[in-house]
């Protein structure tokens, strides 16, 4: 089966005047445009393509690789509006199209987005929607605390920053919890600090209990060797000057300079910590 808005391995099965068409083993066609056939093929090669509707809602292939696929969320810029609703780039020639009924708040030419991308069933058109919260559920969660997750910058709020967790689940990172400026549609890694009764889940940037020890000991030997091997911090630092230098809290700080000194790495000073 050939599917839209994804990546699709297909058999070159003969060139017309359009372009080449496609095959997949259980006899479906799709045309590849002539603007998108490679300089040099044969018959029978394989090709990944992708697959979507063309300006006249015709199913096509290109080459090209869009910024996101169906069934995943992505950031967008919006690059027109119409009668209708929003348009986005998605690096294809035919931008993906936003409804005004799958705007969570009305869409300006220029701004960017994070948008879900899926099949309509009623039209069996590709498009997308702002209302990304439809598409997360916390109901049966894949994932437990302390597992390290993908995530992806959602929403700011007063609380802190909402996430995408493995495309699948929302989380938060309390705004106390973080140690640098994150971007709207930001994919970075993370950990399930709690689980909460209602499956509301947290998360951290950093990682947790024993596991954060050793990274951010590297993180503090790194700003040693960069500053002549030693610091003007110690376990009586403000916590503002810790998080200003080395992007970590006073608890991690205090973790890692206590593992160095164990290891004899370093020496504790009054007004701060030397490199042994």
């Amino acid at each position: 089966m050939i599917h839209l808005g994804q990546l699709n391995t297909l058999e070159i099965l003969r060139e017309t005047p359009p372009g080449l068409f496609l095959g997949d083993e259980e006899g479906n066609e799709i045309l590849l445009p002539n603007k998108y056939v490679p300089a040099s093929f044969e018959i029978g090669d394989k090709l990944s393509v992708f697959a979507y509707l063309d300006s006249h809602e015709r199913p096509v292939t290109t080459t090209l690789k869009p910024y996101m696929k169906v069934n995943e969320f992505g950031l967008l810029r919006v690059t027109a509006l119409s009668d209708y609703g929003a348009f986005l780039d998605w690096g294809l020639e035919k931008d993906l199209f936003v409804p005004f009924k799958e705007q969570a708040r009305d869409m300006l030419e220029g701004k960017w987005y994070v948008v879900y991308c899926y099949l309509d069933e009623e039209t069996d058109r590709l498009v997308a929607s702002s209302k990304t919260n439809k598409f997360l559920s916390n109901e049966e969660l894949t994932v437990e605390r302390f597992d390290e997750v993908d995530l992806m910058v959602s929403r700011f709020t007063d609380l802190g920053v909402e996430m995408i967790i493995n495309q699948k689940h929302k989380g938060l990172v309390y705004q106390d919890e973080i140690y640098r400026d994150l971007k709207l549609g930001e994919k970075l890694k993370g950990v399930v600090k709690k689980i909460r009764e209602d499956n509301k889940i947290d998360l951290s940037l950093q990682h947790i209990g024993y596991k954060n020890i050793e990274p951010s000991a590297q993180i503090v030997l790194d700003a040693l060797e960069r500053n002549g091997g030693s610091l003007p911090l110690h376990d009586k630092s403000d916590p503002e000057a810790i998080k200003k230098r080395l992007n970590m809290s006073k608890k991690s700080f205090k973790k890692a300079i206590g593992s160095l000194y164990k290891q004899e790495q370093i020496i504790l000073k009054p007004d701060g910590i030397e490199l042994k």
